[in-house]
């Protein structure tokens, strides 16, 4: 059923409603009913009904849908568990026994937040309150901490090789492949991924850049400049976030963190992917590269996900930090805590759905093609659209969900490089989402940090956009060389260059150590 240009009502009204409401989840649904309002004879009624007879509960339904929903709530249960079992805390006090310096505060915090690659909320109030002590010794603003803190999460969440980020991803575009007929791994296609998720790479390159090199510019330097020469980690007047949502990442009384508590739980995770892939792929009767193409991406990951969690438990049991009863309780919460991923997701099927029936990607595909725009700004557009909708709903799941339905088909039918434009969707929503004020991520990461939020956006704001024009010409110089590194060695050099006239531009001179010896840090 086609309806030409009217196909593109439910995704822009969902993009809309995202941006009006700042929540995604109703600008969803209410792309789903325009959708089914539009197939029923433009009945409002007939709308509410097919929505949830037509797409919804069939998505739901689904077999391969009910393995993402099963591994995203057993990833919910895994970071339950390496929160009580302490493991994050004891490789934090590890690294700070070796800091001397303000750079080897910030470097560690960075190790750190790439070390915890697999949650982002995890990471966020982790890392940030587990590290505060250390950046505070050494005179680190609470500002930069929040700061090296968020820009580490998110991307690392898809830069890693498995992550919460990674399970919804592959959730998104299976279905999308599903409906374009295309075999190819959801998982390895993920992988692809990875080399062109350039403003994931480059934000990450900021923090080591910004750290070790001190180009600090802009409002992050006076906060760098305070903290150094007054020891005020915060400025007067400044109102940290309460962190109460560490209340449930406290770990028993009396208890000394292990490392190993979270080093084994994520051996067996990631140790364990790799074999189930080949043998759900038919190896060995089929050929390596065959298996792992064929292979059964998340159905391996849920069985490596939950085996990781019955050992994280375990440990936990065996060392009396929590009951049996009590690990039982920690499954239901743990599965409680994806709630919100779990209705993103089904609405996301959903509008996927919708969009196919009323032939909305073959509609932007042929305007494209006639309007004879190059498959090389493709990717940059995506990139754009997707920093406006993270920006605007503070979400990076929720831009994933309302875009990936649009990319993918775009890549398939225009000669686009299906990793490149995925990898746009991603590096966009992240984009965003660092630069937003209402982002989720970025306001955990105040909290875990104790950094006044708006004091937190304001210093991060100047490295996210620097970041990401870098980026953007990344895609533009990926998409005319058909080369990954290519792009990434453009927007390196791009990055370097615009962080070091930022410095000098916007900069101010940090001393290596306070200017006042009688001065110490001042902790809130």
């Amino acid at each position: 059923m086609e309806f030409g240009i009217l196909s593109l009502l439910p995704p822009l009204l969902a993009i809309v409603l995202a941006i009006v409401t700042r929540n995604v989840i109703p600008a969803l649904f209410a792309g789903v009913w325009l959708g089914a309002t539009m197939m029923h004879g433009w009945n409002p009624l007939m709308g509410i009904y097919a929505s949830f007879n037509e797409f919804i509960i069939p998505s739901l339904g689904d077999p391969w849908a009910m393995t993402v929903l099963a591994y995203c709530g057993i990833f919910g249960v895994l970071i339950m568990a390496l929160q009580k079992t302490g493991g994050a805390h004891a490789i934090a006090h590890a690294i700070s026994k070796k800091v001397k310096t303000d750079r080897g505060a910030q470097g560690s915090t960075m190790l750190f937040g790439i070390i915890i690659f697999f949650e982002d909320y995890f990471n966020a109030l982790t890392v940030g309150s587990v590290m505060r002590s250390v950046t505070d010794k050494m005179r680190v603003s609470r500002e930069k901490l929040a700061y090296v803190v968020d820009s580490t999460s998110a991307p690392m969440c898809l830069l890693g090789p498995v992550s919460t980020w990674v399970v919804f991803v592959m959730g998104l575009i299976g279905v999308e492949f599903s409906k374009l007929g295309i075999s190819e791994s959801e998982y390895v296609t993920y992988l692809t991924t990875i080399p062109f998720n350039y403003y994931a790479i480059l934000a990450i390159l900021m923090v080591g850049i910004i750290a070790f090199k001190k180009w600090d510019f802009g409002p992050m330097a006076e906060a760098e400049y305070r903290a150094r020469t007054t020891g005020k980690v915060i400025r007067d007047g400044a109102q940290p976030p309460s962190d109460d949502a560490l209340e449930d990442a406290k770990i028993a009384e009396g208890y000394t963190p292990k490392m190993r508590n979270m080093v084994v739980p994520l051996v067996v995770l990631v140790g364990m992917i790799p074999p189930l892939f080949l043998w759900t792929g038919g190896y060995p009767e089929n050929d390596f590269m065959t298996a792992i193409s064929e292979s059964k991406g998340g159905m391996s990951i849920l069985i490596a996900a939950f085996t990781a969690t019955i050992v994280a438990l375990a440990r936990g049991m065996q060392q009396k930090l929590f009951s049996f009863k009590e690990s039982m309780d920690m499954i239901v919460k743990g599965f409680k805590s994806m709630t919100i991923v779990y209705i993103i997701l089904a609405l996301a099927w959903s509008i996927g759905s919708i969009t196919d029936k009323i032939g909305t990607a073959s509609f932007v595909v042929e305007g494209l093609t006639n309007a004879n725009v190059s498959p090389v700004f493709i990717p940059v557009f995506i990139f754009l659209i997707g920093a406006l909708i993270a920006f605007t709903t503070g979400t990076s799941y929720g831009t994933f969900a309302i875009l990936m339905p649009i990319a993918i088909p775009l890549a398939a039918s225009m000669d686009i490089s299906m990793a490149m434009i995925i990898a746009a969707v991603f590096s966009g929503g992240i984009f965003g989402d660092h630069c937003s004020p209402i982002s989720d991520t970025t306001i955990l990461s105040s909290a875990g940090s104790a950094s006044d939020h708006i004091d937190h956006v304001n210093t991060q704001i100047p490295f996210a956009i620097t970041a990401g024009i870098s980026g953007l010409l990344s895609f533009i110089v990926a998409g005319i060389t058909g080369s990954w590194w290519a792009g990434l060695i453009a927007g390196v050099v791009i990055l370097v260059s615009l962080a070091f006239l930022g410095n000098k531009l916007w900069g101010k001179p940090i001393p290596d150590e306070a200017t006042d010896p009688h001065s110490t840090p001042s902790n809130f």
